[in-house]
Parts: C-alpha cells; sequence; structure tokens
C-alpha cells in the first residue's frame, strides 16, 4: 500500500516539475523580504550581543537527517532526551531547561509559536516534520526574550522551505534499513509579483525493534503536504507590501511505546519489545494556516502581521500499568505502573520473579494489563504584530523593534482504559471501558504579551536592551471520569500570572577579530491552571568570547541560570506515577542553579584550493544542581545539590569533512555523558554515556542530480540512552540509507 503511495507521489511530482519547468520567471529586484528566518545568515549570527546559532540548509543536507536530536547535537548549550530513535517527538532543553517534551523552551516554525497548546499544556507532542525542515535557529540569552513565553534556556525556530525566487524544484528519494522509504520534494516559482511553493515529505519504516511472538511493526508511516504563496507589490511602489500565505496538514501513524526493558533484557536484546506493548499506536493529525503580511513603509519603518491557527489531534494508544491480581475493571485505576514494574526487577525486589514472568509474555488474569486511549485534540491560534524603526540619536544607530501577541490554545481531553490480559503470547481484549474513564476534561488558556527590543550601534559596541511583558489566564474544566459533559459534574479552576521581564546583551569588537559579549535576562515559564503553582522565574547570565581569522572561528560562552523556582510536569513522559486527576500538571520545585561552559570551534584544514576540509568541535560543560532541600509530587524527594535530571555533565560532538571536485565524505562523533534521570541518581537511575559516529557521502553525477549515502551508528553503540517514561531504552540500531536528489 504505502509503496503504491510513494511511487504515485513520486510520479505526481516528478510530472509538476516537468511541466513547469518552462514557467521560469525571473524577478526584476530583490526587494521582497524574507518572512520567516529571526537571525539572518550564519556572518549576522557570529556579530549579535547573544549567544545563537543557525544550522543551515546547506549543514542538514551534509547528512541528510530526518531527526532533529542529531542534527541538534551541533549546537553547544542544548540538551536532548532520547526516547523513540526517530525524533518524531523530541525532549529539548537549553541551558539547563528541562527536557520532556520540549516543554520548557519556545518552539516555532517560521516563527510562529508550534507546540500543540504553548501555555495551556505546553508539552510538544507533535513535532513538525524534520525532514522538509530547511533550516535551524537556537536563539539563547537576552534576545530570546523576543520570542516567549518561555525565556528561560531559549528559542528554536524551524524555518521551512522557502518559496524559490525563480522556478526551481527537488525531488528527494532515499531507501534505507529496516525497509525505511522517503521522498521528499517541492516545487515553486516566482514572478515580479507572485509566488508559490508546493511540497511534500513521506516517510515510512518498519522499525528497528521487535516485538516478543508478534510480527506487527515497530515504526511509522508518516505523510506531510505544505503550500505557501506570496502575492506583493511591485518594487517601485511607495510603500512595497507582501502577502504570504501557508497551509499545512501532515498524518502520522506509529508503533510507539513508553515500555522499554529492564537492564538485564536491555543486555541480552536492547531491540526487544515486551509483548504488553503490542498494540502500541499513535495516531495523530495536524493542520496549519498562517496569513503574514508585510509592508516596508519608509526605509526606516517595516511593519509585520502574522495570523496563525494551528489544529492537532492525536489518540496514543499505550499500556500504561499492570494489576497484578487482575480484579480490577476499566474503570478502576488500582493498577502498578510499569515504571515500578521494571524498578521492581532491577532491584530483585520480592515480586521480581512474577513481574519477569509477566514482561516475558506469561499468561495473566483477565483484566491484568491497562492500556489508554489517550485522546486530545488542541488548538492554537492568535495574532503578532510587529513594527521595526530604524534611527539615529547623535553618534548611536538603532534598530528598534515593538511587538505584541494575542494568543489562546486548548487542550481537550476525552480518553478510554482498556484492560487486557496476556494468553498464549497474544494479549486478549477484557473490558473495552468507557469513553471518559481515563479523563474527560478540558484546559485552555488566553495570553498577552509585549516586548520592546532595540539594537543600538555605537561605534565598535553594541547594545541590544529589552523587555517583555506576559499576561496570562489558564482554566481547566473536569469532568470527572465519564463521558458526558454534564454541568452537574464539573470541577473548576483556575490560575493567572503577570510579568515583566527586562533584560540587556553587549557585544564590543576589541579588535577586528575579537569580540566580548555579555548579557543577562530574566528568565520565566508559564505555571499550571492550579491555582497553587507559581510561574517559573530566574535569573540568566552570560559572558563570552568570540574570535575570527582565515576560515578560523572561536567562541567561547559561560552562563549561569539561577531558578527561583523551577517547574516539573506531572506526564506518563517524565516516569512518574501520575494519578489521573493530576497528569499534566505542573508543580513547583524550589530553587536551583545551572552554570557551565559552551564553546566552538570550526575551521577549514586543507590549505589548499583543490579540496577542502571543514572541521568543527562543539563543547558543552554544565553543573545543574538544586540548591534547597524539598518534596515535590513531580521531583520527590530533593536534597539540596542533588543534580537536575537529564543535564549531563559533559556532551560534544565533532567532525570533520572531505570536498573535492563532485564527491564529499562527512563524520559526525557524539559524545553525551551519562545523566541522572531523577533527583535521587540511585540505582538505576541513571543513563550510560553513549559516543556514536555517523557517516554520511555524497558524489554529484551532474549539476542537477546528486546521490548520497548515510550511516547511522556505524559501530552500533548499545548503551542505556534514557529510562523514561518505563524502562531502558536504546538509540537507534546502525542504519544504511541510500537516496538521490534531484533539483530543476
Amino acid at each position: 500500500m504505502y509503496l503504491q503511495r510513494f511511487t504515485r507521489s513520486a510520479f505526481a511530482a516528478a510530472a509538476v516539475l516537468s511541466f513547469n519547468s518552462a514557467l521560469a520567471f525571473d524577478i526584476a529586484d530583490d526587494s521582497g523580504v524574507n518572512t520567516i528566518r529571526i537571525l539572518g545568515d550564519a556572518e549576522t549570527v557570529r556579530q549579535s550581543a547573544g549567544s545563537a546559532h543557525i544550522v543551515s540548509e546547506t549543514d542538514l543536507e551534509t547528512f541528510e537527517y530526518t531527526d532533529i536530536n542529531r542534527a541538534l547535537r551541533q549546537v553547544p548549550g542544548v540538551y536532548l532526551q532520547e526516547e523513540d530513535g526517530f525524533g518524531l517527538r523530541p525532549n529539548i532543553g537549553i541551558r539547563g531547561s528541562g527536557t520532556e517534551r520540549s516543554g520548557h523552551i519556545t518552539l516555532m516554525e517560521d516563527g510562529v509559536l508550534i507546540a500543540p497548546a504553548p501555555y495551556a499544556a505546553s508539552s510538544a507532542y507533535y513535532f513538525p516534520t524534520f525532514g522538509r525542515i530547511n533550516a535551524i535557529e537556537v536563539l539563547k540569552g537576552p534576545a530570546a526574550i523576543q520570542y516567549g513565553p518561555f525565556t528561560v534556556g531559549g528559542a528554536i525556530n524551524l524555518v521551512s522551505t522557502p518559496i524559490p525566487e525563480m522556478a526551481a524544484g527537488r525531488v528527494d528519494v532515499e531507501v534505507g534499513s529496516f525497509s525505511e522509504q522517503r521522498l521528499h520534494a517541492h516545487y515553486g516559482s516566482s514572478t515580479e509579483n507572485f509566488g508559490w511553493l508546493l511540497e511534500t515529505h513521506q516517510q515510512e519504516s518498519d522499525g528497528f525493534k521487535d516485538i516478543d511472538f508478534s510480527s506487527d511493526e515497530t515504526g511509522l508511516d508518516k505523510e506531510d503536504w505544505m503550500f505557501k504563496f506570496r502575492i506583493n507589490s511591485d518594487a517601485s511602489a511607495a510603500i512595497y507590501q507582501q502577502l504570504d500565505v501557508k497551509l499545512q496538514y501532515s498524518r502520522e501513524i506509529s508503533d510507539q511505546s513508553y515500555l522499554g526493558l529492564t537492564d538485564g533484557d536491555f543486555n541480552d536484546d536492547p531491540y526487544r519489545m515486551y509483548l504488553a506493548s503490542e498494540l502500541d499506536e499513535m495516531d495523530n493529525e495536524h493542520d496549519q494556516v498562517v496569513l503574514s503580511y508585510y509592508a516596508d513603509i519608509t526605509p526606516a519603518l517595516d511593519f509585520r502581521a502574522t495570523a496563525y491557527h494551528n489544529n492537532f489531534k492525536r489518540n496514543w494508544f499505550k499500556t500504561e500499568g499492570l494489576d497484578l491480581d487482575g480484579s480490577a475493571s476499566a474503570d478502576d485505576f488500582s493498577r502498578t505502573s510499569w515504571f515500578d514494574v521494571v524498578q521492581e526487577v532491577n532491584q530483585g525486589g520480592a515480586l521480581a520473579p512474577t513481574y519477569q514472568a509477566i514482561l516475558d509474555g506469561g499468561d495473566t488474569l483477565p483484566g491484568a494489563i491497562e492500556l489508554r486511549a489517550n485522546n486530545r485534540e488542541y488548538f492554537s491560534r492568535g495574532l503578532q504584530l510587529q513594527l521595526d524603526y530604524k534611527f539615529n540619536t547623535g553618534p548611536a544607530a538603532h534598530n528598534l523593534k515593538v511587538g505584541a501577541r494575542i494568543h489562546e490554545d486548548e487542550e481537550d481531553r476525552l480518553q478510554r482504559k482498556s484492560t487486557y490480559h496476556q494468553e498464549n503470547g497474544t494479549l486478549v481484549l477484557d473490558d473495552y471501558g468507557m469513553q471518559g474513564n481515563a479523563g474527560n476534561r478540558v484546559q485552555s488558556a488566553e495570553a498577552k504579551s509585549l516586548f520592546v527590543y532595540d539594537t543600538i550601534r555605537f561605534g565598535d559596541l553594541l547594545l541590544t536592551p529589552g523587555i517583555r511583558y506576559e499576561t496570562m489566564d489558564l482554566e481547566r474544566d473536569n469532568y470527572g471520569n465519564q463521558p458526558l459533559r454534564d454541568p452537574a459534574n464539573l470541577s473548576e479552576r483556575s490560575n493567572d500570572a503577570s510579568i515583566w521581564l527586562p533584560g540587556i546583551g553587549a557585544n564590543w569588537a576589541l579588535t577586528p577579530k575579537l569580540t566580548l559579549l555579555g548579557g543577562v535576562h530574566k528568565g520565566f515559564s508559564p505555571p499550571g491552571n492550579s491555582p497553587d503553582t507559581d510561574p517559573e522565574e530566574s535569573w540568566n547570565y552570560e559572558a563570552g568570547l568570540r574570535y575570527g581569522n582565515n576560515g578560523l572561528y572561536l567562541e567561547s560562552i559561560v552562563f549561569y541560570n539561577d531558578y527561583e523556582n523551577i517547574l516539573g510536569e506531572c506526564t506518563n513522559q517524565s516516569g512518574g506515577s501520575c494519578d489521573i486527576e493530576d497528569q499534566g500538571n505542573k508543580f513547583n520545585g524550589n530553587g536551583a542553579t545551572v552554570k557551565g561552559l559552551e564553546f566552538l570551534a570550526s575551521l577549514d584544514l586543507s590549505h589548499s584550493d583543490a579540496y577542502s576540509m571543514p572541521a568543527r568541535f562543539a563543547y558543552t560543560y554544565t553543573d545543574a544542581e538544586f540548591a534547597s532541600t524539598f518534596d515535590s509530587d513531580f521531583f520527590g524527594s530533593v536534597s539540596n545539590g542533588d543534580p537536575v535530571p537529564y543535564i549531563p555533565e559533559q556532551l560534544w560532538q565533532a567532525s570533520i569533512g572531505f570536498e573535492k571536485a563532485a564527491w564529499s565524505l562527512f563524520a559526525n562523533l557524539s559524545f553525551v555523558d551519562e545523566m541522572c534521570t531523577q533527583a535521587s541518581c540511585g540505582s538505576f537511575e541513571e543513563t550510560e554515556d553513549h559516543l556514536v559516529l555517523d557517516l554520511a557521502g555524497q558524489y554529484r553525477l551532474s549539476n542537477r542530480v546528486t546521490t548520497y549515502f548515510g550511516v547511522d551508528n556505524v559501530t552500533e553503540e548499545e548503551d542505556i540512552i534514557a529510562r523514561q517514561p518505563y524502562g531502558a531504552r536504546p538509540d537507534k540500531a546502525r542504519a544504511f540509507k541510500l537516496g538521490l536528489r534531484v533539483d530543476f
């Protein structure tokens, strides 16, 4: 079925490209604006007054990664909690922010908030299809206050494929290990007053794990479609105006589970999956509409307005726990989390033999195994406005930005719990359960924000003072664990927060080659809707040096984040045994400090015109610990000095390439230190350090046709890279891929 769809899509894309190849027009003037980038190019970033990084289109093409985790390893100060090996729902943190579902950083696509409900339920269960992303922009430090609401760690902006300046397109076809097939195709064109782009990305894999007693797949089937068009005035118009429209749709079915392995089973076969997870499946859809208007009013004044609407719905049917005596119905929640089951086996507790037999597929009593249809629908919509004004005050040149956003979002849960038992290597349904018996509630948020940010250049000194204001109202309507939304069963709660977030960055060119930078800003993360939860606040500092000379670039930055009130969110993904009523709740965790060093170096080692040898090294050292002793529903019992979970002390990536004429070969070597998965960092609460090598090569058959290959995890390292939610998990197994890229 998929191969037929894949072939039809490739044929259709090729037909469109062939038909439109004769429709090329040159743009008369280059006065159109790029409305999706927020950083500019790499040289602009290196001159900025704060820490920022770009992973360019060229960088992404080198390895043809479809997993953002692998692409982000080259950015210092970014932490990644691996989970499924495909990067479908990444866990990203910046400078000590929490990594769970990237719920503590500002995530954007083309400058628009992209998490399903950034304020009401910030966990990013949706993430843009990375295989279609054109570039990544990462902001840390004071510059991040322009892009709230999460300003503690920073912001990530994913840049989609731009509309080309003339008729152009690409078809990228790839096959690989585990029956993987991928198609990425796009075509677009521009005239003086109009431009458009049509794009699709489709991917399928059988997965690299095997389920006990089952031939079911453990991979994914995902399709993504995007259409953009632009209407603009003549370049010679008194006021240049431009309207951009973006439409996007994606659908994913992936056989992913939260249930990992005991350490003993992991050591025997890290790619094994237990029978209890056989039916686990994520089914989701996402659609987006974005309208952006730009006006170049005068040479000194620009105006932008962007309206956006995102819909996301998901049903993740997955196993949640075990009822040992099998007496529970689908409406009874007296079960043991798989996290506790795995820990009992690891620690050799009294129930370890019984639990191990069940994990191995042994027969159980009716009702023993709980599976839950975590059915949720989200929307996120808003309007953001920005004025850019350039002016001078004496010898100082200003670029003043004033922006505002009105936003609302919602998460709607109507979940169902079913019970099964294992019999002769098969999962047997006992009780389908009543719709709503695992949660029937709506969480919503209304938010307004305002920022003022000025870039002031005074000779060799660049200053960027700014301030952001966030105000929000958060609500939850809970109808209990039943199917109807009867007002008689309604319980309501609400919370609100308002805060001013100042910051300033500085960049001083000591010499044409050496630059000093520094900054301080107030960090913030929105609280939950529980009235006793406070926002996360921090003061964040950075200072460093940049050096550039004859192709050598060095950057070294120290940072210090002082949390007043760190936040955690109780989710199954975080490994907690959350009650139905507590799932999605945020909890305060008192103070914490995160300090560290980021280092980046790049150089062409060849010293030759005949070939090049680009090399890069990115390193991060972090010391993250709690600054007080407390008990928390999320963090557990914490002592002063305990480590913040999932923040490695050291991580680095070294890459080197060889490029000559029509071919190239690159290697990425990445290292992640062992990490504590709980603040207590006790037995079976640490990952293993992980050193992984990826290779990639390309050969250009002609100016328009390139063939490429890649090998991920060349030495097939089988380390425990995560223990959340329920047991030890590996990185992706060694995987080969071969592709053909055709440009038109």
